[in-house]
């Protein structure tokens, strides 16, 4: 058995690593990926999964919930072990410094020593990489410029989360939690890999440019020279006071290679609207219109089973989607999508795939 999964809803920690432990009886983990529900203790879980299995490189973090195979839980600790039939080697290290070059350069060198080359040595046919970023520090834009600017591997992951409280999120490595801080790992599987990217939107001709931006709090203040939320009201067709039970089904998107990169708006302040990602002044974006997330994701999914056997898959799933699967009745279909594979995931506050995205799914595939 090369890959498997476990998962446990026990509390407290103590109790859930003994059921995990127990479901991975006689698996060698190489490579460990947990993500865990905020009620626990990630710190002591970390810890745990790195004293139960130390020749393992274990990483994760904390969640606004989990996927495994088949379901959609909250409240859970969710776990994918590879054994050294799918992983050659993989090294970690943290960027306490999310958003400084210096930081990642320094994170990705203590990687690559490790995995016996340099940075600039780390290709990107044979090595993927995972990120796993604080949620809250709105930095991601700059983190993943950084690792596409410092070495050629694809990194795929997501945001933490912590149950939409949006207080404090956490990430895991090396038996340690830390906040405000991201985790990097690449990785050299012995199998081969791809990547999946889905969203659901149709783009509208409809085209809103950001004239006043404060960058650094994703505040947008100004849109085509009017008040962002009169103009993004009028353009979706309510009244500036509803324009917030409109953010899931019209997002904004910046159009790439014929297909859009999300940026959801989280709230309303003022005549201000905050976002999930970056927003560049001067930049057009397009309005987004919501299509069918249940098709899409499983299209998605059915196109990459197509393309060959697939072996394991990790989804990083924003939040934002799991919401409006959940308005819809449909999160237990959406888990039985993933029911042939073994799959692990969790809801993110946002998605990382060579760039930094919202309302979206990325998603690495083991073959």
């Amino acid at each position: 058995m090369a890959v498997t999964y476990a998962y446990s809803t026990s509390k407290p920690y103590d109790a859930a690593l003994t059921e995990i432990r127990r479901q991975l009886y006689g698996f060698a983990p190489r490579l460990l990926i947990f993500f865990a529900s905020p009620t626990y203790d990630l710190g002591s879980l970390a810890w745990g999964f790195e004293s139960l299995y130390p020749r393992a490189v274990a990483i994760g973090c904390s969640t606004a919930g989990e996927i495994v195979s088949g379901r959609v839980l909250n409240g859970s600790v969710a776990v994918m072990a590879f054994d050294s039939e799918t992983i050659d080697d993989a090294a970690v290290a943290f960027v306490p410094n999310v958003g400084s070059p210096h930081s990642v350069q320094v994170a990705l060198d203590r990687i690559a020593s490790r995995l016996g080359t340099s940075a600039q040595g780390l290709d990107y046919r044979t090595h993927f990489g995972i990120v796993l970023v604080d949620g809250l520090c709105k930095a991601e834009e700059r983190l993943m410029e950084h690792l596409g600017d410092l070495c050629d591997v694809t990194f795929v992951g997501g945001s933490a989360g912590d149950d939409m409280r949006f207080a404090a999120t956490t990430v895991c490595a090396e038996g340690t939690a830390r906040a405000s801080a991201a985790v990097l790992a690449v990785v050299r599987p012995r199998v081969k890999f791809d990547f999946v990217k889905t969203q659901s939107f149709r783009v509208l001709p409809k085209k809103l440019v950001p004239t006043k931006v404060d960058t650094a709090q994703r505040e947008v203040k100004m849109i085509n020279g009017r008040p962002a939320v009169q103009e993004y009201a009028a353009y979706v067709g309510c009244a500036p006071a509803d324009v917030a039970t409109h953010f899931m089904r019209y997002p904004l998107g910046a159009i790439g290679g014929g297909e859009p990169f999300v940026r959801s708006p989280q709230r309303a302040a003022g005549e201000s609207l905050f976002f999930y990602g970056n927003v560049i002044e001067g930049m057009e974006l397009s309005l987004l219109e919501s299509t069918d997330i249940l098709t899409d994701t499983k299209e998605s999914v059915e196109q990459a089973r197509a393309r060959g056997p697939v072996s394991a898959i990790v989804n990083f799933n924003s939040v934002l989607r799991t919401l409006e699967l959940q308005r819809r009745g449909q999160l237990d279909a959406y888990g039985r999508i993933f029911a042939k594979n073994p799959t692990v995931g969790f809801n993110t506050y946002g998605e990382e795939y060579i760039g930094h995205v919202n309302q979206t799914s990325t998603m690495l595939v083991l073959r």
